[in-house]
């Protein structure tokens, strides 16, 4: 017997060098929840001797401030046996106060009853400044977003709203829990944008890249508000997105400018079809008045017109609206294109033939002065006439009469003639290349129309009426145009004009797969031909030598524009229409680069690959 207390004595002197040695603090206590044992390391550090911590004693260290909420704690764990564990503040020996983790597990006899309490104390200070650190932090960032004039919202990576500040809250009107909660989206949102932000958003978290959406949101009033919601990510150092931040900015006042604007145009439009029938010709600008106040002017007369004005600019609306506005208004308007015609045929198609005049005329044909008889006959690219058609459109300028092809029976003719062209006819006739007495019969009331860049201001009207048309014709509703896509448009310098902003619109229009229109900024990067510079008419000093040398610098002009043509033919290998075709690298229709070609007699097989 005397041996077995011997060996359980020197065990348990050996357990209690054991846990002396424990690189921690340890205790044990009683079932009631009293203490009977600290380590050597708890003396140690606490300063206490085991018979001032025996018992209730240890008490005296615990921070007054957390002593209670400890015993409290402790004996929540008494009461229901289970393992738990707590924090507090415990006083060292030297009078210094450290945090540390309170851990206590039950030992139980064979029945399950509770014989001892055991347990460690864990020195987590530093854990703990590092946390109130954080804390801080935390608390003046918040105080920071709280005071920035947007919304502001941190999300996970997979959209659900962790933190939103205060300015966010008070204008939803809504809690942190409701924000979070599933259907966020369709309660916050307008109806009618719920689907196409969740689709939009969706995309863009997935993409990992910063976005923007445009919407209207709910306000605490319950009227809604547009926003523009700009999302950015936040990167771990492998690259994975670990947050969102997502600003918002109220953008109502642009948006009730932009549809004031809007509904301003569409007033200036209606006020131009219903009052002006200027029919397309849309527009405000001083420029384009000062044009339409020309056409009111001549239209009731029966002036010939000369329309001057770079390709695709809207000559032959204008002359339209002349047309309209006349007294010839419910009679033919035939519209010629001269250089889409080859020379050869070009006097046929105006003035007709009989049957037999030439090869393949097996039958007599009104040309286009007879069939407008009455009426209006416009001719675009006048410029292009050839010299003997010049001289049969002036006898019929001088004498209202003309003969057909093979016919000397001369035809009188009732007709206003309205003549346009991009050329300098001014610097043709110094050239040799128009007759100087048709320019003067043509030129009786000239018209110039400014190209789209003098009339910028244009642009936004434009923009709209052509989307909208394009949106109908391919079945599309297209809202609004995206201000970065507006501002391009209004930057570039537009050398196609109207006709180059038809078209990029349209295919704009035909690529939108929302209701919000937008182009790439790559559209605009290509630099296309201009027309050259229109000549400076010569002074008095100067016309002997210019009449000497007209012969030579027409040699010299067809040299460049032939050269200026095989280039462009060999870079589009032959091909003449077509986006990619010669007709488009230079600028001009497909009509006027194939009668050219013909003219200068130049092969275009021999370009193609």
């Amino acid at each position: 017997m005397k041996k077995a207390f011997e060996e359980i004595r020197q065990t348990e002197v050996r357990l209690g060098k054991i846990v002396d040695t424990i690189p921690t603090l340890v205790w044990c206590g009683l079932p009631d929840g009293s203490m009977e044992l600290f380590n050597q390391r708890w003396r140690d550090y606490t300063g206490l001797s085991p018979e001032e911590a025996h018992g209730w004693g240890w008490r005296d260290t615990i921070h007054p401030d957390d002593l209670e909420k400890l015993v409290e704690e402790w004996f929540k764990f008494v009461a229901s046996g289970e393992p738990g564990a707590a924090e507090a503040r415990i006083r060292r020996f030297d009078g210094e106060y450290r945090w540390f983790l309170f851990r206590a597990e039950p030992l139980r006899d064979e029945h399950g009853n509770v014989v001892n309490w055991c347990g460690t104390y864990t020195d987590i200070e530093d854990w703990k400044r590092a946390e109130e650190k954080l804390r801080q932090d935390e608390m003046e960032l918040r105080q920071i977003t709280d005071a920035i004039p947007q919304t502001i919202t941190v999300l996970a990576p997979d959209g659900t709203a962790l933190y939103v500040n205060r300015v966010a809250l008070d204008e939803t009107g809504l809690t942190l829990e409701e924000i979070r909660a599933d259907g966020f989206l369709s309660r916050a949102f307008h109806p009618d944008d719920v689907n196409r932000v969740r689709a939009e958003r969706r995309e863009g978290l997935l993409r990992g890249t910063p976005f923007e959406l445009e919407m209207r949101a709910l306000q605490k009033g319950g009227q809604y508000r547009w926003r523009l919601i700009q999302y950015n990510p936040v990167r771990d150092e492998e690259g994975r997105t670990i947050r969102w931040y997502a600003t918002g900015t109220d953008i109502e006042g642009r948006k009730q400018a932009e549809e004031a604007l809007r509904s301003e145009n569409l007033a200036l439009r209606e006020e131009i079809d219903h009052s002006s029938m200027f029919e397309e010709i849309i527009g405000s600008s001083k420029p384009l008045h000062t044009v339409l106040r020309q056409v009111a002017k001549v239209a009731p007369m029966d002036s010939t017109v000369l329309i001057l004005g770079a390709t695709g600019t809207g000559k032959e609306l204008i002359a339209r609206a002349i047309h309209k506005r006349s007294n010839r208004a419910t009679r033919a308007f035939i519209r010629v294109n001269c250089a889409a015609i080859p020379p050869s045929l070009l006097a046929s198609e105006l003035f007709g033939h009989e049957k037999g005049a030439f090869t393949g005329a097996t039958e007599r044909r009104l040309g286009r002065f007879e069939s407008a008889n009455g009426g209006t006959i416009f001719l675009d690219e006048i410029g292009d006439l050839p010299a003997e058609t010049q001289i049969a459109l002036l006898r019929v300028l001088q004498e209202r009469e003309f003969e057909r092809v093979g016919s000397n029976k001369p035809i009188s003719v009732d007709v206003r003639l309205l003549t346009a062209t991009h050329r300098d006819l001014k610097a043709a006739v110094a050239a040799g290349t128009f007759r100087e007495d048709l320019f003067y019969r043509l030129n009786v009331f000239p018209i110039s129309v400014p190209s789209l860049r003098e009339r910028a201001d244009d642009i936004p009207l434009l923009v709209e009426y052509l989307v909208g048309r394009a949106s109908k014709r391919t079945g599309k509703k297209i809202r609004q145009v995206k201000q970065t896509t507006m501002d391009l448009f209004k930057a570039y310098s537009w050398p196609g004009n109207i006709r180059e902003l038809q078209n990029v619109v349209e295919r704009a229009v035909v690529l939108c797969e929302g209701d919000t229109l937008s182009v790439d900024e790559s559209w605009f990067k290509y630099d296309p031909i201009r027309p050259a510079r229109p000549a400076q008419p010569a002074q008095p000093a100067q016309q002997a030598q210019l009449e000497s040398s007209t012969e030579t610098f027409s040699e010299s002009l067809a040299d460049r524009e032939r050269e200026m043509i095989e280039t462009a033919l060999r870079e589009s290998r032959g091909r003449i229409s077509g986006p990619f075709g010669a007709a488009k690298k230079l600028g001009i229709p497909r009509q006027t680069l194939d009668s050219k070609i013909t003219a200068l007699g130049i092969d275009k097989s021999r370009f193609k690959t």
